[in-house]
């Protein structure tokens, strides 16, 4: 028997999502409806969304390695076609964490 599919991890946000909330927001602000008060308040939510984004992708990066992929196969989500980035943000995390796991840990004591 077949086992069921099983859904894949999907990231919380998307770039297409993003880009149309920038749409959507620059219309407001445009049309009056949002103020530079609020601007910034959203400004500081974006910034701390964006450490948490940061530190995902490194969660990720740690679990694919430990799952068996390769530099080569991760290399190309850097948006570079050489393993040095992917292995560059490796050597730096593994100052910090060697796992997914002491990443996740390291992540919740913040």
């Amino acid at each position: 028997m077949d086992e069921p599919e099983r859904p894949r991890p999907r990231a919380p946000i998307t770039a297409a999502d993003v880009l149309a909330w920038i749409g959507e927001t620059s219309d407001r602000v445009r049309a009056g409806e949002v103020h530079a008060t609020e601007l910034i308040e959203v400004l500081g939510e974006l910034r701390a969304a964006s450490a948490a984004c940061a530190d995902a992708s490194d969660w990720v990066l740690l679990a694919a390695r430990e799952e068996g992929a390769s530099l080569r196969q991760i290399a190309p989500v850097f948006g570079k076609g050489y393993v040095r980035a992917p292995a560059a943000r490796l050597e730096k995390l593994h100052r910090q964490a060697l796992t997914s796991d002491q990443w996740l840990a390291i992540l919740r004591s913040k």
